[in-house]
């Protein structure tokens, strides 16, 4: 899917997934538009299995099954149950026309504040494809270090990548 149909997908996607009770999204607006949005989350002690299920099928069905299918799978491999202690980035995304403008520092440093405001947190961990150097610069600059790597055949096969860091940047 190209990136237009990535945004769409994941606006249906958020409407039909109700938000978990560890989890918080920070939006970045600039003119009131929507430049760049990034989502935690952390271990609460409770967490409960929550029943995922599409509600519809017919708001998705542009996109395809074949295309759902791997969506999905690919969100399900690639989901993160952070340990006690942990704040784990799930997602960072900043519109193309304003990267290298200071949008996605802006949020990481969000996220790095509001660990370091709750005493039940004492790190940040993220996932950052190995495609995506720039970003693993950014992190890196950050204090972000590589914990460790994974390489699925799976992962690869549905993203065209195979290569995965699992990075983190200690607060406290």
């Amino acid at each position: 899917m190209n990136d237009d149909e990535l945004a769409l997908f994941f606006a249906k996607l958020f409407e039909h997934f109700p938000i978990e009770p560890a989890t918080q999204r920070m939006i970045a607006i600039q003119d009131g538009q929507v430049v760049g949005s990034m989502s935690i989350k952390w271990h609460d002690g409770s967490y409960m299995k929550q029943q995922r299920r599409l509600h519809t099928w017919e708001s998705f069905c542009d996109f395809g099954k074949w295309n759902l299918f791997k969506m999905l799978l690919g969100l399900h491999l690639l989901e993160h149950k952070p340990q006690p202690g942990e704040c784990y980035i799930a997602d960072v995304v900043v519109h193309p026309d304003y990267r290298g403008m200071g949008v996605g520092k802006l949020l990481l440093n969000w996220a790095y504040q509001f660990v370091e405001t709750d005493s039940h947190l004492d790190k940040l961990s993220l996932f950052v494809s190995g495609k995506n150097p720039r970003a693993k610069r950014l992190y890196e600059e950050l204090s972000f270090h590589t914990n460790l790597q994974k390489n699925s055949l799976t992962r690869h096969l549905l993203f065209k990548e195979r290569t995965w860091h699992y990075m983190v940047q200690r607060v406290k």
